[in-house]
């Protein structure tokens, strides 16, 4: 429920830009800032404040990101001045980058050994279902009862999630000050590098052709189609993170090469043929292979990095979030020099990065090794 709070308040604001324009004065360029307001907000507070509160004990440091939920969006609900609900925007922002810097441990800590990747796909559901359900259902009520009005939902939501976690989280110590490593010598350990490379290459692609799957579908003539293409892709994500939920304690390893294998498969079918239905087949393979992937690498770094999780897992998110900007910035590039066709081809090669990563680390089982031979490989 946290993460789904989460993505539906980063996303949301996307599929409303005109009416918060209006709202709120500014043209609808001033209003996509909030986007970026929020993934400027996260992506500064992941490392630093995960690092800083890693002491605390974990259920307080949860209730207070839910809190910062509902603060800023209720400020976001009932401001009209532009840069007040930016800032807001911004500490919304903060509130995320620490939450999902701790949900992997939370998460893994509430169950046996032989669950904690199950546990892991339970608690990342929510951002295939924001993604799925949640946006176009708030883009439609934002049309219907006015932006300001879901913004106020979200608040609702984040108090009821509030008294759900008072009523049934376990809690839990925060890491014993003799255990923290710092941040420098946590990236050194063995497979953290790796699954940080791999989280690059593979979130890179993917945003390269989701924020510009209108102009890529538009070539293709499907221009009309690019909602029952992102509930296409939702929807088969949503299956993609309940498939890896049920084989991940398994063989994780086994399903990060498929997961890249089958996006880069998707690339080359999206590279090589316009037709509708190879585009919808492409689309699916790709939700399907995507849905999982946060589950597969925040497992992998949580494995790698053991009493020290936490932290390496806000290095995963600072790394998910430059890729996301990232994807951004790239796909502009190559939309204005090379084409949209261009882009499956620049997908294929950095999926290919990332399966050379993972196939290269399988001497040390991928994400991890305690040997000292893994470490000098690494």
């Amino acid at each position: 429920m946290a993460g789904f709070i989460c993505i539906l308040t980063e996303t949301l604001p996307a599929g409303l830009l005109p009416q918060i324009g209006g709202g709120l004065g500014v043209s609808e360029a001033a209003a996509g800032q909030l986007v970026t307001s929020y993934a400027i907000g996260s992506l500064l507070a992941a490392i630093p404040l995960t690092t800083a509160t890693r002491g605390w004990r974990r259920r307080p440091l949860l209730l207070l990101c839910i809190i910062g939920f509902l603060v800023f969006n209720s400020v976001t609900a009932l401001s009209s001045i532009y840069m007040l609900t930016l800032v807001a925007r911004f500490l919304a922002g903060v509130s995320a980058g620490v939450l999902w810097g701790m949900t992997a441990g939370y998460a893994r800590r509430m169950v046996p050994d032989i669950l904690k990747g199950k546990a892991m796909a339970v608690a990342m559901v929510g951002t295939p279902l924001a993604l799925a359900l949640g946006v176009p259902a708030g883009t439609f009520l934002g049309v219907l009862i006015g932006w300001r009005s879901v913004f106020a939902i979200m608040s609702l939501l984040a108090a009821l999630l509030i008294a759900w976690v008072l009523w049934k989280m376990p809690d839990f110590s925060g890491q014993a000050a003799d255990k923290r490593l710092p941040l420098r010598q946590v990236i050194i350990l063995p497979g953290v590098r790796p699954v940080l490379i791999v989280v690059l290459a593979w979130v890179l692609s993917h945003n390269i052709l989701y924020t510009y799957i209108a102009p890529y579908l538009a070539q293709a003539g499907l221009a009309r189609r690019v909602d029952l293409m992102l509930l296409n892709f939702g929807v088969t994500s949503v299956a993609g993170i309940w498939i890896i939920g049920l084989l991940i304690d398994r063989m994780q390893r086994l399903l990060v090469l498929i997961s890249l294998a089958g996006f880069a498969l998707a690339s080359l079918l999206l590279g090589t043929s316009s037709q509708p239905v190879v585009i919808y087949l492409a689309v699916s393979v790709w939700g399907l292979t995507f849905g999982g992937a946060a589950t597969l690498l925040q497992t992998a770094i949580a494995d790698a990095a053991g009493e020290n999780a936490d932290t390496a897992q806000s290095m995963l998110v600072t790394v998910w979030n430059l890729a996301i900007g990232g994807g951004g910035i790239i796909g502009a590039i190559l939309l204005e020099t090379l084409g949209v066709r261009s882009f499956p081809w620049a997908l294929f090669l950095l999926l290919l990065l990332a399966l050379l990563v993972v196939w290269r680390a399988q001497e040390y089982g991928f994400p991890y090794t305690s040997s000292r031979e893994g470490m000098r490989n690494l």
